[in-house]
């Protein structure tokens, strides 16, 4: 009989995240973000002549990103203590779903209630919470093929299942988020969503963030009736390592609580993303 041979081949796992470094922030010790020539640090006081950016702020009638309808909510699944996702039932007559990608610009950061932090600028940082923490994350590329709702129940420790598309996982929280384009090489990606429950509307963007530069994101907690919902996610961020054959995994900085509540919006549909040029129109 002919012995069977086993010519399985398989690629390296692939890296869904990693925390590389972290470290507590005391926001009533340090209540300023400060872009020090593109490193994200946290002061007491401001240098001299840098005065402190006015939270973005932007007609409601701006529409950025691609719109689809959501006609239906199908159900919300509240899971104490991390938080509750809603799923979404986007257009059903199409099959997958577009992030406009586009470099970041003050308005278009605006359009989804985040404010742009060149380098030299601050910000003060507002937080229900006085502590938070600063993490440098290493991202993979495929990071954004996890879908943590189509997971069948697994627990910690048996690993993420890597799925062929990525879907549309958004979210917000009652904490201020911050993400720095810290990566030597190439520029962060974060996906983000301007959510209309009662027009049954949802606009949907990439905004592609040039190295040195910062998102600042204000708390938004969960009220009711809402006009709109800002929502984001940077599970994507390495999406600039797509079409490049040396570079597979992206370092970013993020301040977030770490065990902080959620809101999650997602839709279990394929999504695409498509690509930019890396070199950025904005300095």
């Amino acid at each position: 009989m002919e012995e069977v041979v086993n010519h399985s081949i398989y690629f390296e796992s692939p890296l869904l995240d990693r925390v590389k470094e972290e470290t507590k922030i005391n926001i009533i010790q340090t209540p300023y973000f400060y872009n020090d020539d593109g490193r994200p640090t946290y002061l007491t006081k401001l240098p001299d002549g840098v005065v402190p950016l006015k939270l973005a702020k932007i007609s409601p009638k701006y529409k950025v990103g691609r719109e689809y309808s959501v006609p239906h909510v199908l159900g919300t699944k509240v899971e104490p203590p991390y938080g509750e996702h809603t799923q979404l039932e986007f257009d059903v007559e199409i099959q997958e779903f577009e992030y406009e990608p586009m470099w970041v610009t003050r308005d278009n950061a605006a359009a989804f209630g985040i404010t742009l932090i060149e380098k030299g600028q601050a910000i003060e940082i507002h937080s229900p919470v006085p502590i938070l923490s600063d993490i440098e994350y290493e991202y993979g590329v495929f990071a954004g093929h996890w879908c943590p709702y189509l997971e069948g129940g697994k627990q910690a420790g048996e690993g993420k299942t890597l799925f062929p598309f990525v879907c549309t996982d958004l979210e917000h929280h009652n904490f201020p988020h911050i993400f720095a384009s810290t990566d030597r090489e190439l520029p962060l990606v974060i996906s983000v969503a301007r959510y209309w429950p009662e027009k049954r509307k949802i606009y949907l963007a990439d905004l592609w963030v040039p190295r040195g530069h910062a998102l600042y994101i204000p708390p938004r907690p969960k009220l009711e009736r809402q006009k709109y919902i800002d929502l984001h996610n940077n599970r994507n961020s390495a999406r600039a390592c797509w079409g490049q054959l040396d570079k597979n995994t992206l370092s970013t900085h993020t301040m977030l609580q770490k065990d902080g509540y959620f809101y999650w919006y997602w839709n279990k549909k394929p999504t695409l993303h498509g690509q930019l040029p890396i070199l950025s129109p904005v300095t």
